[in-house]
């Protein structure tokens, strides 16, 4: 007797793509998966040059394992080679695009990471393919600051057997990677060693002044702010750390819970506030924020390195102006010098927000190549030196976008 047919269970329906979610929206449709990348030998080949230039780039390109290629082009074996050449290309590609140096080996940076995962970088490795165009895409993800490029030139004019000189640079052109490869057509750059905040526009320095960083005890940590504006004769809330120091003296006004004890000190506007005229609107996780001081004696200091984390700025209330009356803005120099007399506290948007950026760059380049040296005030450098020269850590293309 033959054996009975097995059963075969019918397959479940489809599932519509379209058909609503329990909770109204639409389920969206599957993305698709595209096969592995197909690399010709001529576009490894250029692979392998870029991972040389990378030299040129403060990079080393030995964590980027050329002979692995090497080894797979000589193989004949097409599948192998195109699935280090893929490999290779996302490591390079990632730290050309965000540093080598991440993650808490940055050392007090508080800026994230521009998107570039695994998506980004394969939709730019196709494209590359496609256009045979390995080098060109690998170059269009460098910094196009001009300092990034005269960091450049003095890395390429310096003597190599001098490897703290050339270890600093190295140093200074991963922190350009660090930062989004457009800072923006407008925005503010304080770099702390140096002590100075600059008005970036349109590529050139429209205003730079003096800055005061935050003292040893006190870093002003690495961070970028959005700034919607200004206060114009702000209060200062006193932050927790040194709330004893002003616990109770005059000219301190003291906030209190319903259960009538003290939450915290602020000190209202006027000629003793220690944030002077001006503070700016410009939130972020770390708390830190430019202001005007009632000590501007401070600024003829060569060594700026004095406030409790936030940046004092010297005539900001002059760049306050400038910035409010741009765009056709309503808060005209004549109506801020009105409301400072006035002493009241008013918070005046920018028509057209800009970012701020507080950076660290310990070394700093002519066009020519020549180098200016500041000093490591937070001790900082030593740390990511150690980390862009660890050849165990690699390429970065795996690791998750870091703060």
């Amino acid at each position: 007797m033959p054996a009975p047919a097995a059963q075969v269970q019918p397959a479940p329906p489809a599932r519509d793509p379209i058909a609503p979610l329990p909770d109204g929206q639409p389920l969206p449709p599957p993305a698709p998966v595209l096969p592995p990348p197909v690399w010709l030998p001529g576009d490894a080949q250029a692979l392998l040059t870029a991972i040389a230039n990378v030299a040129a780039e403060g990079l080393d390109p030995r964590d980027y394992d050329p002979a692995q290629l090497q080894a797979a082009l000589r193989s004949g074996d097409p599948a192998a080679m195109s699935q280090v050449a893929t490999d290779l290309y996302r490591r390079v590609a990632s730290d050309l695009a965000q540093g080598h140096v991440r993650g808490a080996d940055r050392n007090e940076w508080h800026i994230r990471d521009d998107k570039f995962g695994e998506a980004e970088q394969m939709a730019l490795l196709r494209k590359a393919l496609a256009e045979h165009n390995i080098i060109g895409s690998l170059k269009g993800l460098l910094p196009t600051h001009p300092q990034y490029l005269s960091l450049r030139a003095a890395l390429a004019r310096a003597d190599k057997a001098d490897a703290k000189a050339v270890n600093l640079i190295r140093l200074n052109m991963d922190r350009w990677r660090w930062l989004p490869q457009d800072l923006g057509s407008k925005y503010i750059i304080v770099n702390v060693p140096s002590f100075h905040a600059t008005l970036v526009q349109d590529g050139a320095a429209r205003w730079k002044r003096r800055a005061i960083a935050g003292a040893l005890k006190t870093k002003t940590p690495q961070i970028s702010s959005l700034a919607r504006g200004v206060w114009l004769n702000p209060w200062w809330e006193v932050p927790p750390s040194i709330a004893r120091e002003v616990a109770g003296k005059r000219g301190y006004v003291a906030v209190k819970g319903a259960d009538g004890k003290v939450q915290r000190w602020r000190q209202p506007p006027g000629p003793a506030n220690a944030l002077g005229k001006i503070k700016f609107d410009m939130p972020n996780s770390e708390a830190i924020f430019l202001h005007d001081t009632n000590a501007r004696s401070r600024f003829n200091s060569s060594v700026r390195a004095l406030s409790h984390g936030c940046v004092r700025t010297q005539d900001i209330v002059e760049l306050s102006k400038l910035l409010l009356a741009d765009d056709g803005g309503e808060y005209t120099p004549e109506r801020v010098d009105e409301i400072l007399a006035s002493g009241k506290t008013v918070n005046a948007k920018f028509v057209k927000p800009l970012p701020v950026y507080i950076v660290y760059f310990s070394a700093a380049a002519l066009n020519d190549g020549t180098i200016t040296t500041y000093a490591d005030l937070y001790k900082r450098d030593d740390k990511v030196i150690a980390a862009l020269l660890d050849r165990s850590k690699g390429g970065a293309a795996v690791k998750t976008a870091s703060r």
